[in-house]
């Protein structure tokens, strides 16, 4: 296609600026009752001059919750998951064996607790009819907390972590407008990824980036995750079965500083996650 035909054929979607509420229905509830959201997807590994391969298929919930705010806004607490799982048979995967370096490393499930935020300002929404789309084109550029220290150079040793996260969340329009509704039901998600190789793969220095490609949706409850999330959370970390009842006084966890924490146990061989009772 030519650039002119591209241009032509480009489409000015019409845009709406939604107040914080809007979206409070949409990620969780506006009357701090929790809410899930699961999704599914798959993870290759784009390495300059290789073909793409695919390491990966993932499945992982959040649980959230938005705390109304005595002068205006939303707190925004969340528990989240990811797991690993095998590209061809679905299993989860407890070990997994480099392709490229031949050694076989303990897997580190995704186990973020807490992720957490403020929502106050309105946002933009593409408005199409019955539907409506929330876009947020997400780009991470921040100090590596691995970095610096030796023991991690196996692992991930770049100065800065890097990442770009897309996200849409599609929602019907009538569910957003209507003020009697507290929470949306009908939430479809789309997430893209692209990411460095994760620390527990110990890929050291070596040129390649992760891609992720997902969708989910909204869940009424626990009962309606899919069965391996259930198992898994009921069988290791319960405490993810609910988003805190109010805002955590701590920072946030990434995949990094989780590996980061629990360095010993990955050197041991351990299962993950590691496990969290509920409380």
């Amino acid at each position: 296609m030519t650039l002119a035909l591209w241009m032509a054929a480009m489409v000015d979607f019409p845009k709406e600026e939604f107040p914080a509420e809007a979206w409070v229905k949409v990620r969780a509830s506006t009357d701090a009752q929790q809410s899930f959201l699961s999704w599914k997807g798959s993870i290759y590994a784009l390495i300059p001059g290789e073909q793409k391969q695919h390491l990966f298929q993932i499945v992982g919930m959040s649980v959230a919750r938005c705390i109304p705010l005595s002068e205006g806004g939303w707190d925004f607490t969340s528990r989240e998951v990811t797991f690993y799982l095998d590209p061809v048979t679905g299993e989860i995967l407890r070990r997994w064996q480099n392709p490229w370096t031949g050694e076989e490393v303990p897997v580190v499930h995704v186990a973020n607790n807490p992720v957490q935020g403020i929502f106050k300002r309105p946002l933009p929404g593409v408005v199409e009819g019955d539907m409506t789309t929330f876009v947020f084109d997400l780009f991470s550029h921040y100090p590596n907390p691995l970095a610096g220290d030796e023991k991690f150079a196996p692992y991930s040793p770049q100065e800065i972590y890097q990442a770009a996260e897309l996200f849409k969340l599609r929602v019907p329009t009538a569910e957003l407008r209507n003020p009697a509704i507290t929470s949306v039901a009908q939430v479809f998600l789309t997430w893209d990824r692209i990411g460095p190789m994760l620390p527990w793969m110990k890929m050291a220095d070596r040129p390649g980036q992760l891609i992720y490609s997902a969708i989910g949706q909204k869940v009424p409850d626990f009962h309606q995750l899919p069965q391996l999330l259930q198992d898994e959370i009921n069988s290791r970390v319960p405490l993810y079965k609910n988003a805190p009842p109010s805002k955590l006084d701590a920072d946030d966890i990434t995949s990094w500083k989780y590996f980061k924490k629990h360095f010993d146990a990955y050197l041991q061989g351990e299962t993950f996650p590691i496990p969290e009772p509920a409380l």
